[in-house]
């Protein structure tokens, strides 16, 4: 009687796997044409949208003006400008985007890492820079010519942005100083004299 029901019950569980196994799942929701579409869409309205570090403090302190910072919530939290609302890029969703702006009217400023140097811990640059790969591996003479390759974290902020809707995005264009005297950092790693320079950043 057991055995009857082990072979019963092992069965059973194969018949399962054959059947999870010939399962077809819809495509998923991923659409790389809606993405190029988008691309082309935003490009020419970013290229007027890119403000200088001096027009782009006269902004934020306008009525109703969010600055909004999409790095990891850990490195938000050690450092950012002064003011800055939060929401990392990988918890963009339109419902969460909703409850942190409602209006898609709003005028909204970007920064990220690349608008930044001196503190390569927490703006550390998002670049791939072939010369660094080519230490790792056998490198080419074409591969150490190659120039670096930006991966700035702006962009797919003011994409996104864009196809949910929030059109009056402006985007800091500058390299800044985090010591530059005109930007106010707050975060727990600032202290009352400062933003701390990374060791192997100063200069």
């Amino acid at each position: 009687m057991i055995r009857c029901v082990f072979v019963i019950v092992v069965m059973f569980l194969v018949s399962r796997i054959a059947v999870a196994q010939d399962r077809v799942y819809p495509k998923a929701k991923v659409s790389f044409h809606d993405f190029q579409e988008l691309v082309a869409e935003v490009e020419a309205h970013r290229a007027s949208h890119l403000l200088g570090l001096n027009a782009f403090l006269e902004l934020s302190k306008e009525p109703d003006v969010i600055i909004l910072d999409t790095r990891s919530t850990f490195r938000f939290e050690r450092i950012h400008i002064k003011g800055s609302a939060h929401l990392a890029f990988t918890d963009f969703t339109q419902d969460n985007l909703e409850k942190l702006i409602p209006s898609p009217d709003t005028r909204i400023l970007i920064y990220c890492n690349n608008n930044f140097e001196g503190n390569e811990i927490d703006f550390a640059t998002k670049a791939f820079i072939p010369n660094l790969a080519s230490r790792r591996a056998a490198a080419t003479q074409i591969g150490v010519q190659e120039k670096p390759r930006m991966m700035a974290l702006n962009i797919p902020t003011f994409i996104n942005l864009y196809g949910y809707g929030y059109h009056n995005v402006y985007e800091l264009d500058e390299l800044v100083r985090v010591t530059d005297p005109r930007i106010e950092f707050e975060g727990s790693v600032v202290t009352q004299a400062g933003v701390e320079l990374s060791p192997f950043s100063k200069q």
